[in-house]
């Protein structure tokens, strides 16, 4: 509501002010706008990087999200097949994935990267600049060389490199926090390692109906920068369900490593991913005994029906939103059923 020239919004029983980017971002979606398609002026074809252009014809060729015919159109028509402009202008959305400079223009557009040793001693850092799909290739080669200790194991005499994170779920990690980014905040995506975990943060919003309960469940494809989302998903980058919190999930429960915790608050979101140690990891991957988080908690639940979330959580390794994920799959897949209240009843193993 407006009141004398100022905007509030109710929270549960409080009323807050809207200031600054997000009264421009509640202005826009009165008008049926998102900031990413808003016409940016002063930017034309000739200031675009061929090379990001060239990356995202080829990337939409192997995923065939595009027709040949709209491939080969020339760079003005291209773009504007996929909406990308606006009248006369292009969308601010075009010069965060194809200019070579994203900040000429939008301040923090930029990653950043650093390796602590605790919460206060940064021992080095990176920061990676430019388009947005370079800037997500970059981030994960700069990861892998610098960042995350690759453990060595054998199968025979085949050499196997196992990493923390699986490559998968630590790419969709960084997809979900580019896509999804805030970049009216100025501040950049900022990627924090340490000895025993990755943390993963961008400025953003969950749509406002939304709780982190329903971000970890099924739910609709609603991206908080649909322009930018559409053209890496022609890009074969990203999908449209709002599958990218799934995918990252069940790629650690196949790589055998704990499922991220997802943390969300006013200013954005967290995704941690904790580390195990080398000799769990060497004992889990590779030729690994088939035992994914689900048995686990199966042959738990059969030993302990009354067990909860928490402890499971605790016996086994994994984040709470992990064990979450997990039971709420296996019951819809009819494999679990909980008999009771919430509180006092008991986990039945159906199958």
């Amino acid at each position: 509501m407006s009141y004398k020239g100022e905007y509030f919004y109710r929270s549960g029983s409080t009323k807050q002010e809207l200031k600054g980017a997000a009264l421009h971002r509640f202005l826009l979606g009165k008008q049926g706008l998102h900031w990413d398609g808003v016409p940016l002026p002063h930017v034309s074809v000739s200031d675009l990087d061929a090379n990001a252009l060239a990356y995202f014809r080829r990337q939409a060729l192997k995923s065939q999200r595009l027709t040949p015919e709209i491939i080969d159109e020339s760079d003005e028509l291209l773009l504007e097949k996929l909406h990308l402009v606006e009248g006369t202008y292009f969308k601010r959305a075009v010069a965060l994935l194809f200019h070579p400079d994203p900040e000429r223009f939008f301040t923090g557009a930029y990653i950043k990267i650093g390796f602590f040793e605790n919460n206060v001693d940064l021992r080095y850092q990176d920061e990676v600049h430019g388009g947005l799909f370079s800037q997500v290739n970059q981030t994960i080669s700069v990861l892998k060389a610098k960042y995350l200790k690759a453990w060595i194991s054998y199968e025979g005499l085949q050499r196997i490199e196992s990493y923390p994170i699986p490559e998968t779920a630590l790419r969709e990690a960084i997809l979900n926090a580019v896509v999804h980014k805030d970049y009216a905040s100025g501040i950049p995506i900022q990627i924090s390692v340490y000895p025993d975990k990755l943390m993963i943060w961008n400025s953003g919003q969950l749509p406002s109906d939304w709780t982190l309960e329903r971000l970890l469940g099924k739910h609709s494809s609603q991206p908080f920068n649909p322009d930018v989302a559409n053209a890496f998903f022609r890009a074969g980058m990203i999908e449209a369900w709002g599958r990218g919190i799934e995918r990252i999930m069940q790629e650690c429960v196949k790589a055998g490593v704990p499922e991220p915790e997802l943390r969300y608050e006013r200013t954005g979101l967290w995704t941690v991913f904790y580390f195990l140690s080398e000799q769990f990891l060497g004992e889990t991957t590779g030729k690994t005994t088939g035992r994914t988080t689900q048995k686990k908690i199966l042959a738990l639940l059969k030993i302990q029906p009354s067990i909860t979330q928490r402890l499971l959580a605790a016996e086994l390794g994994v984040s709470a939103n992990g064990i979450k994920y997990h039971i709420d799959k296996m019951k819809s897949e009819g494999l679990i059923r909980h008999v009771g209240a919430s509180i006092g009843g008991h986990w039945e193993v159906l199958q």
